[in-house]
């Protein structure tokens, strides 16, 4: 992996705050009114096919502002951290380099961290162990290799489904191959130097709201043909087993679509692990302090204080 280092005196602009709370209508007005083009954040944005699901800016959207690792990779492309960075950090030399400022938007704070303060480096799992798990996996479960991560690694399980298996399996091995918890890696082995010019803008909104704009669009994102979407991909060839069906929003209609959930069932889970991802958000995004918080609506104040910051 071969990463090319942002300019640390670069000037970038990040747009950040939990799903539903209004970001991408916001950022398309950000990147008009300050010649910005806008770089994803989105962990599940990267993957073509998948647009209802994940949200993204709509094709006449992306024709009024350019827009930066969206629709990049195939479902059942191995996609991670240190790839995002490389990319990532390649759009925004890009962008810097055109005249116009990066704009960071979406809300997958760990791949916002990477970005901007480094990523940790680990030693390589062996195989061995690998397959020790998938062994384990095949004979236990999934539900008590779910609670041995609890035992080891609690912060780690407090971030990752129990049907996420794939993480799960990751958390598993880091943990067995280096003796230390993978939160404890994230937290302590950064490499390469944080950037300094950066402005940090997180939306928020009373959390009532934000769960009322969150049931709202599990609604709309239902009626837009999300069903459809899913049955596509199957048709496509895409397995349910892959880290990309097993996201938010898929894995639920892939149980409706298997026949393991009623429809109800499905929706009512839906907006609920939804509403559940949301409040994770905002307790990642709230222990960086240099974030300027605003309420969706307070748009003029959030331009005063871009204006102020590309002027300075």
């Amino acid at each position: 992996m071969h990463f090319i280092n942002l300019a640390i005196d670069n000037k970038i602009i990040a747009l950040i705050g939990p799903t539903g709370i209004g970001k991408t209508k916001l950022s398309l007005a950000m990147a008009e009114a300050f010649s910005c083009e806008i770089v994803s954040v989105d962990s599940m944005q990267i993957y073509r096919f998948m647009d209802i699901g994940t949200a993204k800016a709509t094709h006449e959207e992306r024709q009024r502002v350019q827009h930066h690792l969206i629709d990049i990779v195939d479902p059942d492309t191995e996609y991670n951290l240190a790839r995002y960075i490389e990319d990532a950090q390649q759009a925004c030399n890009n962008i810097a380099a055109r005249g116009k400022t990066p704009l960071l938007v979406g809300g997958t704070g760990l791949y916002l961290k990477g970005l901007l303060e480094g990523v940790f480096s680990l030693p390589p799992v062996k195989e061995s162990l690998r397959k020790e798990l998938q062994q384990q996996l095949a004979e236990k479960g999934r539900a008590s290799l779910y609670s041995e991560l609890q035992s080891i690694d609690p912060e780690s399980a407090a971030r990752i489904h129990p049907n996420d298996t794939h993480r799960l399996l990751r958390a598993l091995e880091i943990f067995y191959a280096t003796g230390i918890p993978w939160a404890e890696h994230q937290q302590s082995y950064n490499y390469g130097p944080p950037l300094r010019n950066v402005l940090k803008i997180g939306l928020t909104c009373d959390r009532e709201e934000l769960y009322q704009r969150i049931n709202a669009r599990v609604t709309t994102m239902i009626e837009e043909g999300f069903l459809q979407e899913v049955q596509k991909l199957l048709e496509r060839g895409y397995s349910p087993d892959l880290p990309s069906m097993k996201s938010l929003g898929y894995r639920h209609l892939l149980c409706f679509i298997s026949g393991e959930w009623s429809w109800d069932h499905a929706a009512f889970i839906l907006a609920r692990d939804t509403r559940r991802y949301a409040k994770r958000q905002f307790t990642w995004f709230h222990k960086d302090e240099s974030i300027n918080w605003f309420n969706p609506q307070q748009q003029n104040e959030i331009f005063s204080l871009i204006n102020n910051f590309l002027m300075s």
